[in-house]
């Protein structure tokens, strides 16, 4: 039965509502990425790109992009290696003991970042892994795992193992199945794992504050040590790129699901 119009319309003005106050600091920080005033001021008394050329220009900000970048890509490799075997695994396994392991992958996403991060910092400086690029991918391997785990265990469900099951009966072994007919037909979603661990490396700040140091700092924990001394529209700029970059993947993995769904 379909709802009335009026609940229809209150429904779609609620969601209009929410989705204007969630864009709403983007609507805001772009434009005064674009200033150019001295410091942060909305409405900017005029525009320019003096803030883009001074993140571009300094030594400092490259060097933080350039490590936040390596840390994204590592984990992205590392997480969709990892949480692709795992997914595999699990979905072969349909035992208590693969449920409670499911459990386990995805409590990266349920415990408190904080909390993470302290325990991360704790086990690091026990193992000489603070302010170093190791330390920095493996934790963030971590907290990426759990996004291609959901993404392949879900790619998994739509796809008939009986396939690779043939496969295996004309002789092939497990692994050069899963690689020759499996994973051709989970690709999607194993894209779309990466992509997410990708951002959520990129976009990560409350560990990286705890473990980042150094020539090591990313570009997060580079931006929060800087709101500190001074706030100037760099960091608007660069906001305004992580925040682009953001959308690039999202929309990048939003098609890579819908591919999923509808089949190769």
């Amino acid at each position: 039965m379909q709802a009335p119009l009026s609940a229809r319309l209150a429904l779609g003005t609620l969601v209009t509502l929410v989705l204007l106050f969630l864009v709403l600091p983007i609507l805001i920080v772009v434009p005064m990425s674009f200033s150019n005033a001295r410091f942060l001021t909305f409405p900017p008394p005029g525009y320019s790109l003096r803030w883009y050329e001074a993140f571009f220009g300094n030594p400092a900000w490259m060097q933080a992009a350039r490590v936040s970048l390596g840390v994204a890509l590592a984990t992205a490799l590392g997480a969709t290696v990892i949480g692709t075997a795992a997914a595999y695994a699990l979905t072969l396994s349909g035992s208590r003991l693969a449920r409670s392991l499911t459990v386990i992958l995805l409590l990266p996403l349920i415990v408190p970042i904080v909390i993470t991060a302290i325990g991360v910092f704790f086990v690091f400086a026990r193992t000489g892994l603070l302010a170093t690029m190791p330390g920095l991918i493996l934790a963030n391997i971590m907290l990426g795992t759990p996004y291609v785990v959901t993404s392949v265990l879900a790619g998994l469900r739509g796809f008939d193992p009986a396939q690779e099951m043939v496969a295996r009966s004309l002789g092939m072994n497990r692994l050069r199945a899963f690689f020759a007919v499996t994973l051709p037909q989970i690709r999607p979603s194993v894209v779309s794992g990466a992509l997410f661990a990708f951002i959520s490396a990129l976009d990560e700040t409350v560990v990286a504050i705890f473990i980042a140091g150094g020539q090591n700092q990313t570009l997060t924990k580079r931006m929060f040590t800087a709101l500190r001394d001074e706030i100037d529209p760099t960091i608007a700029a660069i906001s305004s790129l992580l925040t682009a970059a953001s959308l690039i993947v999202v929309v990048l993995a939003s098609l890579g699901a819908r591919q999923s769904r509808t089949g190769p």
